[in-house]
C-alpha cells in the first residue's frame, strides 16, 4: 500500500474485546478450539468432495469452494485476535492493518457471490431437472466460481487502495477486534466521508445482489416444491435446501447488522458482537451443517474411514511377514 508524506502512523493499536479482556485465557482457548474446529470442518468438506467421484457435483464444487473460502477468511483474522487474548499483543503494522482489510473483505465479498451462485444452482436443480446437466457443466462451475472470486476482488479493492492512501496523523486505537474499513476511515486525518459512502454502497450492492438472487431462486423452488405430487419427494426436497437456507440466515443477518443498519452511538460495540457470529460462529456451523444433514457425505467419509482402516492394517499386516535380516 502506498503511504502518503502526510501520513505519520506506522502502525495501529486493535483494542480486542475490552469488556471481557481479562478472562484473556479462557477466551484464547475457546477462540483457538473453535478456528481449528472451522479449519479442519471445512478442510474436510474439501478433502471429501474432491476425493470421493460421487461428490464431483456442480452443488459439492461450490461449496468445496466456499468452504475454502470460508477457511481464508477466518485465517486472515482469528491468529490476531488469538495473539491479543494470550499475549495482549493489540498493534499492528499500518501494512499488516490494510492487508487484513483487504483480504477479509475480498474473502467475505467473494463467499456472498458463491452463496447466490448456491441458491442458483438449487434452483435449476429442482425447477429445471431435464436442463441442469447441460447448464452446469464443469466450464460453467468454472466460469462462474473465476467471477464469484473476480468481482470480490474488483469491489474490494479500490475502496481499500483509496482508503490507504489517505493521511493517518492522530489517533491510531481501532475500536475493533481486527482492521476493518470503517473504523479505519474515522481513523483517518483526511475526509474520508467519501470514501466511506462508497464503501457502504459497495456492500449494500454486494448483499442486495446476492439476497435478490436467493429471494427470487428459492421464490420458484418453495412454488416447485409444493406442487409435488408425492409428500417423501417435498420433504427430501425441502430437506436438501434447508442446509442452505440456515447459512444464508446467519451470513445475511449479521453482514446487515454490521454494515447496513441505521448508524447509532453504540453501533460499534454492537458490530463486534456481529462480527464475532460472521467470523467465529458461522465459519464453524457450516461444516457442521452442511455435513450432518447430508447422506452423501455421509457415506463418502465413512468409505474413506475405511480406506485408510484397511491401509493401515494391511501396513501391519506387511510388518509382521517381513522376514528378518539373517533369513535373506
Amino acid at each position: 500500500m502506498e503511504i502518503r508524506n502526510g501520513t505519520s502512523v506506522q502502525e495501529f493499536t486493535l483494542e480486542g474485546l475490552p469488556a471481557v479482556q481479562h478472562l484473556g485465557k479462557v477466551l484464547f482457548l475457546l477462540h483457538l478450539l473453535a478456528y481449528l474446529a472451522s479449519v479442519t470442518g471445512n478442510s474436510l468438506t474439501i478433502t471429501i468432495t474432491w476425493a470421493d467421484r460421487r461428490l464431483h457435483t456442480p452443488m459439492y464444487f461450490f461449496l468445496s469452494t466456499f468452504s475454502f473460502c470460508e477457511c481464508g477468511f477466518i485465517t486472515t483474522i482469528i491468529p490476531k485476535l488469538l495473539t491479543i487474548f494470550l499475549s495482549g499483543r493489540q498493534t499492528i503494522s499500518f501494512a499488516a492493518c490494510f492487508t487484513q482489510a483487504f483480504a477479509s473483505l475480498f474473502l467475505g465479498a467473494t463467499t456472498f457471490f458463491l452463496m447466490g451462485v448456491m441458491s442458483l444452482d438449487r434452483y435449476l436443480a429442482i425447477c429445471k431437472p431435464l436442463y441442469y446437466p447441460t447448464i452446469m457443466n464443469t466450464r460453467t462451475c468454472i466460469l462462474l466460481v473465476t467471477a464469484c472470486f473476480s468481482l470480490g476482488f474488483l469491489l474490494m479493492v479500490i475502496p481499500v487502495i483509496k482508503l490507504s492512501q489517505l493521511s493517518f496523523c492522530g489517533p491510531n486505537v481501532i475500536p475493533h477486534f481486527f482492521c476493518d474499513l470503517g473504523p479505519l476511515a474515522r481513523l483517518s486525518c483526511s475526509e474520508s466521508r467519501s470514501i466511506e459512502t462508497l464503501f457502504y454502497n459497495v456492500v449494500f450492492f454486494l448483499t442486495f445482489t446476492s439476497f435478490f438472487m436467493t429471494v427470487i431462486a428459492y421464490s420458484n423452488i418453495v412454488v416447485t416444491i409444493l406442487r409435488l405430487p408425492s409428500a417423501k419427494e417435498r420433504k427430501k426436497a425441502f430437506s436438501t435446501c434447508s442446509s442452505h437456507l440456515i447459512v444464508l440466515s446467519l451470513m445475511y443477518g449479521s453482514c446487515v447488522f454490521i454494515y447496513v443498519k441505521p448508524k447509532r452511538k453504540s453501533r460499534l460495540d454492537t458490530n463486534q458482537e456481529a462480527a464475532l457470529v460472521n467470523t467465529v460462529v458461522t465459519p464453524l456451523l457450516n461444516p457442521v451443517i452442511y455435513t450432518l444433514r447430508n447422506k452423501q457425505v455421509h457415506q463418502a467419509l465413512k468409505d474413506a474411514l475405511s480406506k485408510i482402516a484397511y491401509l493401515i492394517y494391511k501396513y501391519k499386516f506387511l510388518q509382521v511377514q517381513l522376514p528378518f535380516d539373517g533369513d535373506i
